[in-house]
């Protein structure tokens, strides 16, 4: 796992977590990355000092920190952010991001629905998915 502080074009700072250097690269390329705070997918690799474990106390993580005049997305606007983004699979959502994963298929973003058994089976082979909220449960009065 390659963890990193990631910069947009912005200097908004964040986090990333990615299988290996070269996957980060590949995702970028693609215009996979994006900041959570603006959606910019211009998004560099900021420079990082080696971090030793030598037996101290742990680091304490970076936070990412917004400038106060920019008010942080609400999560309706980032379900549609990454929507907006991907191709909708509808019900064949985990049969298509295992054909991706396995190489059968073009690799893009995608989005749909899956079962809690799908979902299951696809994190168990090691395919990077992540559970979006329903429309339903986005509305502030549900």
């Amino acid at each position: 796992m390659w963890v990193t502080e990631l910069r947009c074009e912005a200097g908004h700072r964040f986090e990333g977590f990615f299988p290996s250097r070269e996957s980060f690269e590949q995702q970028r390329q693609q215009g996979l990355v994006s900041c959570p705070t603006c959606g910019s997918d211009h998004v560099e690799a900021a420079l990082n000092a080696p971090r030793l474990n030598l037996g101290a106390a742990a680091p304490q993580p970076a936070t990412a920190s917004a400038p106060a005049d920019v008010p942080p997305p609400s999560l309706r606007e980032l379900v549609a952010r990454l929507k907006a983004g991907s191709e909708d699979q509808g019900r064949g959502f985990a049969k298509e991001a295992r054909a991706i994963h396995e190489g059968r298929a073009r690799q893009r973003p995608i989005h749909g629905q899956a079962s809690g058994e799908e979902f299951l089976s696809l994190i168990g082979d090691g395919i990077a998915v992540l559970p979006l909220p329903a429309e339903s449960e986005l509305d502030p009065t549900h």
